[in-house]
């Protein structure tokens, strides 16, 4: 009795650890991103557009869920003519499909603030199982997940007609992310 007498004392000295719960995205402070090589050169673009639903505990990572809608008719590709010509029918036809999206099914830690991702992202109507690599840290009271993954266009859709072949612009896409979030 005395034993668990003590232990209860102790228990009550030690502060409980606090889990943190990450949901609030701060669309301001985040950024999706692509790379691709159009002639052999990589090229760089963003999307200035998107919304995301996110639950993030780092002590209770298995439970995590998120969901992110990208706005298609937001890329920025560095030049306006280059963002009408890839919102047009062959590349995103953001007319039929403005948005991509990312559902996750599961979240592994792989220790070291590593983790993957599994889930289901949709682009044209067409969905594949990814696998996304991230990193988690806290700075101050925000965390801040990066990562990047490579797409393959035709997998997709996207670069129909002449665009279809890859000797003007690569299969390979790399999507990179950095998502800032805050606590409820």
């Amino acid at each position: 009795m005395k034993r668990f007498a003590f232990a209860l004392a102790v228990a009550a000295l030690v502060p409980a650890a606090q889990a943190v719960e990450f949901t609030q995205v701060q669309a301001e402070k985040s950024a999706v991103t692509f790379v691709y090589k159009q002639m052999g050169v990589a090229v760089d673009g963003k999307f200035k557009k998107f919304s995301s639903q996110l639950n993030f505990d780092p002590a209770k990572p298995t439970a995590a869920k998120a969901s992110f809608d990208v706005d298609l008719g937001s890329v920025d590709t560095g030049a306006p003519e280059g963002d009408q010509e890839v919102a047009g029918k062959p590349w995103f036809n953001t007319k039929a499909f403005p948005t991509a999206r990312f559902v996750s099914g599961s979240v592994k830690a792989l220790g070291g603030n590593k983790y993957e991702v599994a889930g289901q992202l949709s682009i044209k109507g067409k969905t594949q199982d990814v696998v996304v690599p991230a990193t988690f840290t806290t700075q101050g009271n925000t965390g801040v997940f990066d990562g990047s993954f490579t797409i393959r266009r035709a997998d997709f859709a996207i670069g129909e007609g002449a665009w279809a072949k890859f000797d003007i612009v690569a299969n390979d896409v790399v999507i990179k992310f950095r998502i800032t979030a805050s606590p409820k």
